[in-house]
Order: C-alpha cells, then sequence, then structure tokens
C-alpha cells in the first residue's frame, strides 16, 4: 500500500479572511479555486510543489455561506472548529490510486479512516472529480496528524496550477498516527516523539520560511 502527500489544508471562516490570512502570513495571494456542491464548502487552492512533493497544493476552504446545509457532517471538522482566532492549518490530505485497499489497511491497525464518497466541482477546464474519505461526525483523526485519503480521478488539479512562489519543505508529524501513516506508506512524512503539535509544516515563501502547525 503507498499513499502520497498530496496537499495541506487550512480552515478559515470564510474565504475572504482566509485570503487576507494567506497574503499577511505566505506573502501571496492565492490562486482560483471551486465550490463543491457535496459539502457546501468553497476554496482557494495554489501550488506548494517541491522535489520532495510533486504536484502538492495548498488549500483554504470555508464553508460556503450562500449554499444549503449538506444534510451531513461537513469534511475536515468545518462545522465544530473554532476559528474565531483566524484561519489555521487542520490536517493534509494524501492520494492513493485504490482508496478502498488504503481504507482496509487502516481498519487493520484500528484507524476510523471515514466512508469513500464521490465528490466534484465544476473548473474552467471542465467537471474535476475525485474520491475522498469522510468519517460520518466529519471531523479528522490523531489531530490531523492521520491524513484525509483521496483517489483522484482522470485529472489532478495541480496539473493546471502555475509556481506560486511557496514551497513545501518538509512534514513533520506526532502522536498516535503513526501505525497509520505506516500501513498507508506514506514516507515523506517525518515522525518525532517530542511534544507539540499534531502537525508542523515547514514552507519556503516570498516573505522567507514559515512554519505552519496544527492547534
Amino acid at each position: 500500500m503507498t499513499a502520497t502527500f498530496d496537499h495541506l489544508v487550512i480552515a478559515a471562516r470564510t474565504l475572504d479572511e482566509g485570503v487576507q490570512w494567506c497574503q499577511a502570513t505566505l506573502g501571496i495571494t492565492p490562486g482560483p479555486g471551486g465550490t463543491h456542491p457535496l459539502m457546501s464548502t468553497h476554496n482557494r487552492l495554489f501550488s506548494i510543489a517541491s522535489n520532495m512533493f510533486p504536484n502538492a497544493f495548498f488549500e483554504i476552504i470555508a464553508i460556503d455561506a450562500d449554499a444549503p446545509p449538506p444534510g451531513r457532517a461537513r469534511w475536515f471538522g468545518l462545522d465544530s472548529l473554532d476559528l474565531s482566532s483566524g484561519p489555521r492549518l487542520v490536517t493534509y490530505v494524501a492520494r492513493t490510486t485504490a482508496l478502498d485497499a488504503a481504507l482496509g489497511a487502516l481498519r487493520d491497525v484500528g484507524i476510523d479512516g471515514g466512508r469513500a464518497l464521490d465528490a466534484s466541482r465544476d473548473t474552467p477546464l471542465g467537471l474535476l472529480q475525485w474520491r475522498i474519505a469522510v468519517r460520518d461526525d466529519g471531523a479528522v483523526s490523531c489531530g490531523g496528524a492521520m491524513p484525509t485519503l483521496i483517489e483522484w480521478g482522470d485529472r489532478h488539479p495541480a496539473a493546471s496550477m502555475p509556481p506560486s512562489g511557496v514551497v513545501l519543505r518538509s512534514l513533520a508529524l506526532r502522536g498516535v498516527a503513526r501505525p497509520a501513516v505506516a500501513a498507508l506508506g506514506l514516507e515523506t512524512a517525518t515522525f518525532t516523539d517530542t511534544s507539540g503539535p499534531a502537525i508542523e509544516a515547514r514552507l519556503g515563501t516570498p516573505s522567507g520560511p514559515v512554519t505552519l502547525t496544527s492547534p
């Protein structure tokens, strides 16, 4: 079983707050994204690809106040997050070409990776489609150190993203996600046994090095 780092997920109360945070923190304006009818959310995206993390990208996501309620818990725990102090890193996503097998591998080590759902959104290049694993309660696992799993359709969104000036240098994880990450074969993430946040992402940006951490 192999999984590959796909993207970081930053949650914001609104996309406007997310854009302002990105400009102040990373020194760039995020690229366009789209809306997610399945979850009544919307996002902004940009590339953070590097040699170690090819096709990696950065997602700023928020509840779409203009969309009807989705009738289920939203992904990434968006319904229950306290974002009053501003946008923050909540988790990361790992891509696989065998989502069902990956979820089985997680069950074998006692981790609830969620259920596979079909999702899509419109883009200027046509419909972007994927399958994604979401827990019934919408929450992330292991404080966000256990990745959300995704299986893209015939197109990956990063393929059409220009360089942004921001690159992902490293991803460090802590906590009980170690067996899950090992079961998935996610080789680009490193573990540390020291105390601290569940996720620590180090980025190179036009403003200099930036480290993002989960709470």
